[in-house]
């Protein structure tokens, strides 16, 4: 596929296209990728090209097949967003950002990889979802040349696309993208038995196409007869599909009678009706098979009406009844109903067609690790779904396996709060009961109520109801978590021999409010519902205040050291990288790598043997030994017009969950910032730690990068370090 095939394909849906544009970004990225090749040896720009034909044949917007053709440049090349932005806008920008993986950082498992990429493109697709469609293109061109790697990394990928990738298809009703994927996850994941179920369904083609084509005759001809314009065509079932039936019902392929299926489409929704009503007179319609999905569309907006009958042969077979619009949003889904493209807006219905990706921004702060939130993306987002009633006849979609508390509780929280009882068809059923389609659910509520019990949450399923017992305990307990927390504390100042007064209010004040923390109550709350252990609190505030003693006593040394000179003082000498030293002009300056100074720390000087003077920062660890050598100690101070960009590196400390690392990374491409290096681990205690070294134009941007980080959920500390890097080994 070359690009001209691209721009052939733009043309038939969008003569109007500035396809100049298209040509300028693939000499850019062809440019970029120069000397690039794949894992099967091709030149690596014919990924980017086959990526952007997907994306064509979804009939997508200049910008978005811009992006496509330009998706890897950031991640593989030396091109950056800002870059992009300039040649071609900030909203290309923007796409390329959201599907370039975090690729640079380095993180302590797979896992936590997966879930980070993911989180971002999460997030990023809730601002365009145009990223998620770049996405999806990105991954059917790398499954379709999947056969070039190792078989340990084929299963891999596969099993991801199956578990994430066919999913999230699904969930945007692009069902073209959702079959072809899931066959080729099937391929490589379980080869055995896609072989074998594909080789049966070969076999068995020649007699199922000539059964369909009779039964299509018949109806063909009935119609003709009512006047009703319809296209009848027959539909294969993916293999996937097939054998996820097997698995499921238990099933061997001679039971499966849908391999193949009937599909009619006609021009209106009241042909549709008109259809079906000609098809149950036809044949015997099989009892509870019908749906009616033009009434009640699916959440990823399908609508048709499905219906099963025994054939003249004896056989079940499902017939599909559908609208050319409906046809055309189940093979397109949310790119269907896409109005970017040029003189468009939005599609008016488009908030509420996405209301499940921002379900997603809701609950997934509340996760606190990576399993946590993959499992919660898999059951909220990509498991089958329910359609309930309310008792007014409004429709509500629940994850499949749902019970009347989820659906109480997103009704309203303060619903599933006062629930007491249930009532599903007008008869009261126990809180566990799982809800089917059709259900008509009453909650029965009490203000009296004592709220939920810990056993609802062995009960709910949703992510959203989960997160909303757990807050109604946080909350309702904190006046016992307060006592609690501050008894906690007083008896772990007596274990360590201190004086009460120790571990003053505003200490506990100051560290509770880098941890996000209001105000003292907050603190005890804390400590008592065991978010934080008195004795790490008492430590930490113990050590930072020894720190700032032998901070304060080591700056009085050198104070005094350096006046014990008789001598009138020198000028200060002329600035050498920053530094200014007191009676020296042209020497050469060293900043030391144990503690990394920075432009407004407090500083000294340290004569070295041939190494010129090595610059301190006085609560340097090593500066105490260099006090036992008083006449090489020098006064040094930064030059006040010295305004050079500097690096620093920090450990930020913080509640071990998914999304830490992004949201650190976000504030950092916000500010646009950079980081030179960055590296993320988890630890015992259930924290983790993100080192990195940032590169600052001055002091003020620091402290307001730090300032930032300070209040990011969960985060515990912020701490300059001056140790040298050491590249973990990721993976």
């Amino acid at each position: 596929m070359s690009l001209d095939d691209v721009i052939q394909k733009v043309i038939h849906y969008n003569p109007e296209a500035d396809l100049q544009r298209l040509k300028t970004a693939y000499d850019f990225a062809e440019k970029a990728h120069a000397g690039q090749k794949r894992i099967s040896g091709e030149p690596f720009i014919n990924h980017p090209v086959a990526m952007v034909t997907i994306l064509a044949d979804l009939e997508m917007d200049m910008d978005t097949l811009v992006a496509g053709l330009l998706h890897d440049t950031v991640e593989d090349t030396g091109v950056t967003l800002k870059d992009l932005a300039e040649n071609f806008g900030p909203e290309v920008a923007q796409l390329v950002d959201g599907v370039t993986k975090l690729s640079r950082l380095e993180y302590r498992s797979k896992e936590e990889r997966q879930v980070e990429n993911l989180r971002k493109m999460f997030l990023a697709m809730a601002r365009d979802i145009r990223v998620v469609l770049i996405k999806l293109a990105d991954r059917l061109h790398n499954m379709r040349t999947l056969h070039h790697h190792q078989r340990h990394k084929q299963r891999e990928i596969a099993m991801e696309t199956l578990e994430i990738f066919a999913p999230l298809a699904h969930r945007l009703g692009i069902y073209r993208l959702k079959w072809e994927l899931e066959d080729l996850a099937f391929r490589f994941s379980n080869p055995g038995k896609y072989y074998e179920l594909a080789d049966l369904v070969a076999r068995t083609r020649k007699r199922r196409e000539e059964y369909i084509s009779q039964i299509a005759d018949k109806l063909r001809q009935k119609l003709n007869e009512v006047k009703i314009n319809a296209e009848i065509q027959g539909r294969p079932k993916n293999l996937y599909s097939i054998y996820q039936k097997m698995q499921k019902q238990q099933l061997d392929f001679n039971q499966i009678y849908d391999v193949m299926a009937i599909r009619v489409l006609v021009d209106s929704v009241r042909d549709c009706y008109a259809v079906l009503g000609t098809v149950h007179t036809m044949w015997v319609p099989v009892p509870g098979r019908f749906k009616d999905y033009i009434a009640m569309p699916k959440s990823n907006m399908y609508q048709s009406l499905h219906t099963t009958v025994v054939s003249p042969y004896g056989d079940p077979l499902e017939i599909q009844i559908r609208t050319w619009d409906m046809h055309r949003t189940a093979e397109y889904g949310i790119a269907a109903h896409w109005r970017y493209k040029e003189g468009g807006g939005k599609d008016g219905d488009f908030d509420r067609k996405l209301s499940w990706l921002r379900q997603i921004l809701d609950w997934e702060k509340d996760l606190k690790d990576a399993r946590e939130f993959m499992e919660s993306l898999k059951i909220d987002l990509f498991t089958d779904v329910v359609f309930v009633f309310t008792p007014r006849g409004d429709v509500m979609e629940l994850p499949a396996g749902s019970t009347p508390l989820d659906f109480a509780y997103r009704v309203h929280t303060q619903v599933g709060h006062n629930c007491i009882g249930v009532k599903v068809n007008n008869k009261i059923v126990p809180l566990d009961y799982t809800l089917k389609n059709g259900d008509r659910v009453e909650v029965l509520t009490s203000k009296q109520g004592h709220g939920p019990s810990r056993d609802w949450l062995n009960i709910v399923k949703t992510s959203q109801a989960k997160t909303k017992i757990r807050q109604w305990f946080k909350k309702e307990q904190r006046e016992e978590n307060i006592t609690r927390g501050r008894e906690l504390l007083e008896r772990e100042i007596k274990k360590q021999g201190l004086e009460p007064e120790a571990i003053k209010s505003d200490k506990l004040i100051e560290y509770g409010q880098k941890m996000n923390l209001a105000d003292l109550d907050d603190v005890y709350a804390a400590v008592g519902d065991g978010t934080f252990s008195a004795a790490g609190l008492v430590n930490k505030i113990r050590e930072k205040a020894i720190r700032e003693d032998k901070k304060a006593a080591t700056s009085e040394k050198i104070k005094e050291l350096l006046q014990q000179d008789p001598r009138p003082l020198p000028s200060w000498g002329k600035p050498t990288q920053g530094i200014r030293v007191r009676g020296i002009d042209n020497l050469l300056i060293r900043l030391a790598h144990c503690c990394n100074p920075v432009p407004g720390d407090e500083i000294v000087g340290y004569v070295t043997r041939g190494r010129g003077v090595s610059i301190h920062r006085e609560d340097c660890p090593n500066v105490e030994s260099l006090l036992n050598d008083p006449d090489r100690l020098v006064e040094v101070t930064w030059d006040k017009d010295f305004h050079s960009p500097f690096q620093v590196r920090l450990e930020i400390i913080g509640a071990d969950r998914a999304g830490l690392l992004g949201d650190i990374m976000n504030v950092l491409m916000e500010m646009k910032i950079s980081a030179n290096w960055v590296n993320a681990r988890g630890r015992k205690d259930n924290t983790g730690v993100v080192e990195m070294i940032l590169e600052m134009k001055n002091m003020e941007q620091f402290d307001y990068v730090i300032n930032r980080f300070s209040r990011i959920k969960g985060v515990y500390s912020i701490n300059r370090t001056g140790k040298p890097i050491t590249q973990a080994s990721g993976g």
